[in-house]
């Protein structure tokens, strides 16, 4: 009986392993847990990993005033009572037991948020009229914060990005707030320009230019002209991005698409630049200079749009590369700019996915790791130190260059709340710098999308209650304003 337990549950694994959809993968997750004891832990409130009295007291208000039509408990619960990760409910270790899904408990009450905040946005409230409905929203999305996605660099194998994203729009967790850098910059940027129904030709692997490499001799790269044509990569952005400004492109998906990019001057800081900072730079150009790899590709200017809607200079003087560099991911600036309170990361560098550590970074470490994670934050630290005072004392300028990416390398933080990361082998690296086929670009889509998918039941618990507040001041504003979102790139 052991025995064909054991086999029963190894075909359950391999159908996971295998899936080609989500729908596939779930239905055999289920099976797992149903097989390996996992149902009854997730239907049980108990559980010493977070405050189930909490949860379910709060459950309870909510759940009682919704049925009794109590508007004004209902209103005075959801302002006073949101709390992002209320009870320790985003626990990594409560999403870690089974193979899908958690505690019902948390599910349950996830729902009941939701449902109460459609109730209060769509019907008509005597207790609350609709323009003080919308500043309600405002307020209470201002208080709880919102999650984003940010997409690292990782030259063609950052493709990987595509199949994050679609794990996450089709489940309904795609954040509002993207952010990309180097090839992350240019898959954030297609976002930015591409609407929802305009989403499953993107994720297309057939439907994109994607022939970004084109070489320029050995010559050129040493001249630093770059070994690669940046104006093949120019013309394939902009055939995938098209001509939108960041303002433009909110006002078309209102998605808040951030790109960072370097500095080549020592007087210049990294930016991320954004429907905030630079509303009227042109999409296609920030991801252009966030995706020029020094030495590979020349430095960039970037380009804004003037009243008239004519492409010039921003900044003339001044050139810009790659955003992974310096900033790979700005978790830091999006809290500030966004109020963002949980980070989904795709990385894909492929300098850091084979040191990774993927768990959540509230997940309790074994002590038998203690020593290796003490070296090799030693090894970090005094290794930065090093780089960084290398690149002070030279004059030499590409020597310079070299030591300050060294620097930056080691003094970046290459993870979020969440990494979803894939597993490189040779066949990885050998197509790193490569134009992608269809079928590339299909392997790498998928390995994205199975990477998240163990990872949905978590991020629908950090994610679900911030888009549903969103949505409501979304719907509210068009209700009574009539048109397209202001300058202000987030609904406050």
């Amino acid at each position: 009986m052991a025995k064909y337990f054991s086999a029963k549950r190894q075909k359950y694994r391999d159908i996971m392993a295998n899936a080609r959809d989500y729908a596939t993968w779930r239905d055999a997750a289920l099976e797992l847990d149903y097989l390996e004891g996992h149902v009854e832990w997730k239907e049980s409130y108990v559980s010493p990993l977070y405050n189930y009295e909490l949860i379910y007291n709060r459950l309870m208000e909510l759940r009682t005033a919704h049925q009794r039509h109590d508007n004004m408990t209902l209103i005075r619960s959801l302002r006073e009572g949101l709390h992002h990760d209320l009870g320790n409910m985003g626990n990594p270790q409560l999403y870690q037991i089974s193979h899908v899904g958690t505690k019902h408990l948390i599910e349950e009450y996830v729902n009941q948020v939701c449902e109460s905040i459609d109730y209060v946005c769509r019907e008509d409230l005597p207790e609350l009229p609709a323009k003080q409905k919308l500043d309600f929203f405002k307020d209470t999305l201002l208080s709880f914060g919102r999650p984003a996605l940010l997409l690292s660099g990782g030259a063609s194998l950052g493709l990987f990005h595509l199949g994050v994203v679609k794990a996450l729009w089709e489940r309904g967790l795609l954040p509002q707030v993207i952010t990309g850098s180097s090839v992350g910059s240019i898959m954030a940027a297609m976002l930015g320009a591409t609407t929802d129904d305009e989403i499953p030709e993107m994720l297309d692997p057939n439907k994109h230019n994607l022939k970004a490499w084109r070489w320029m001799g050995f010559m050129n790269g040493l001249m630093g002209k770059g070994f690669m044509d940046i104006t093949q990569l120019e013309s394939v952005l902009r055939s995938n991005v098209g001509e939108y400004t960041f303002l433009e492109a909110y006002q078309r998906t209102g998605r808040s698409i951030n790109i960072t990019v370097s500095p080549t001057h020592h007087h210049q800081k990294a930016r991320l630049l954004s429907g905030y900072t630079s509303p009227y730079l042109l999409m296609w150009s920030a991801a252009l200079a966030s995706s020029a790899v020094p030495g590979i590709f020349p430095p960039v200017m970037l380009m804004k749009k003037d009243q008239h809607d004519n492409a010039i200079p921003y900044m003339p003087t001044l050139r810009w590369v790659d955003g992974s560099v310096v900033s790979d991911l700005p978790v830091e600036r999006l809290m500030h700019l966004y109020d963002v309170n949980f980070t989904i990361v795709s990385q894909t560098n492929p300098h850091i996915v084979p040191f990774l550590n993927t768990r959540p970074s509230n997940v309790k470490n074994s002590l038998l790791g203690l020593p290796a994670r003490a070296l090799k934050a030693e090894v970090r630290f005094h290794g930065a130190a090093l780089f960084n005072n290398l690149r002070k004392m030279t004059d030499v300028e590409i020597l310079r260059q070299s030591f300050g990416q060294a620097y930056t390398i080691l003094a970046q933080r290459y993870h979020g709340d969440m990494t979803i990361a894939p597993t490189y082998t040779f066949w990885h690296y050998r197509r790193m710098l490569s134009n992608p086929t269809p079928d590339m670009v299909e392997r790498l889509m998928l390995e994205g999308e199975r990477a998240t998918w163990p990872k949905i039941a978590m991020i629908r618990s950090h994610s679900k209650i911030s888009q549903a507040l969103e949505k409501a001041v979304r719907v509210l504003k068009q209700r009574l304003q009539g048109k397209k979102p202001e300058l202000r790139v987030i609904n406050r």
